[in-house]
Parts: structure tokens; sequence; C-alpha cells
């Protein structure tokens, strides 16, 4: 599903007036999701999953191309977690 059909379901079950009222309300939801992980914190949507920022250690790697070792280094990654109301209306 792409971004503009996203907008389009999320008018429709909402009953806004426009594919602009929708891209916004999606847009700051986003942004206000993004905030909320760079500063440390976790977001949870009862039934539907969980956000939160991990820690990844440094590891070693290897250039597909050459073949060399090489240390990827640590960084922060964003990992999500299905709640259980997402998981059962997947199976």
């Amino acid at each position: 599903m792409t971004k503009a059909e996203l907008v389009e379901k999320i008018r429709a079950k909402a009953g806004l007036a426009s594919k602009v009222q929708a891209e916004g309300a999606l847009d700051a939801t986003i942004a206000v999701l993004a905030d909320a992980l760079a500063a440390g914190e976790s977001v949870t949507f009862t039934g539907f999953g969980s956000f939160k920022v991990t820690e990844r250690a440094a590891r070693k790697g290897r250039n597909p191309r050459t073949g060399e070792e090489i240390t990827i280094p640590s960084g922060k990654v964003v990992k999500f977690t299905p709640g259980k109301l997402l998981k059962d209306s997947v199976k």
C-alpha cells in the first residue's frame, strides 16, 4: 500500500471531506511519532503494537563486493512489537 492509498483509506474511514485533511493528519501522526522516538520515548498503540528505540551493538561485517571484513558501528534502531489484536487479525 502506498502513502496515497493509505491517505484515501483514512479519508474514507474517518469521513473527512478531502484527501488534504487526511494527508495532514497522517503527516502529523508520523511527525509526532518520530519526535517521540527521537526523544527516547516508546510509543504504544493498545492492541496495535509498540515502537521503541534500542541500541544495536557494533559488529563485524563483510563487504559483499570485495570480501573485506569491516566493523559496522553501533547505533540506535527503531523496533516494532505487534500487539495481540494485530497478530490475531493477520492470522
